[in-house]
């Protein structure tokens, strides 16, 4: 292991389509974050010490990546419930199960995961490391 100066992440951004509808997903329908307003009236969704920033696809006026396209990215958030219990909730409120839960290996060690697809068709993973 290198000697890193990086030790976690602050916030990644979604691209979405209708970012109104995002915010539903995440925030109310999945119940794992809230809804955030801030700088100039840009939506982030928080959880914990992190957040997503939500930008509109095709938004012009912010740096963002060279393609930025909805239904990009991949990413695990990590959760301190059971990921059983928490599909059942996820499909309780019509939100399909892609895959799990299976046992995968994250940044720390082995974890249990389930993997949905969010309404931009982003792979998110919902992971809680063993005991």
């Amino acid at each position: 292991m290198t000697d890193s100066p990086v030790t976690g992440i602050d916030h990644l951004v979604l691209y979405a389509t209708d970012v109104e509808a995002t915010c539903e997903f995440y925030a109310d329908t999945l119940g794992v974050a809230e809804r955030e307003t801030f700088g100039d009236d840009r939506i982030a969704l928080s959880f914990g010490t992190t957040k997503l920033n939500l930008h509109p696809a095709g938004d012009v006026d912010v740096l963002h990546a060279t393609d930025p396209a909805p239904g990009s990215a991949d990413f695990c958030l990590v959760v301190d419930e059971a990921v059983e219990r928490l599909g059942q909730r996820f499909e309780d409120a019509g939100v399909a199960v892609v895959e799990g839960p299976v046992t995968r290996t994250g940044a720390r060690g082995s974890m249990r995961s389930i993997y949905v697809r969010d309404p931009d068709g982003n792979l998110v993973e919902f992971a809680r490391y063993d005991d």
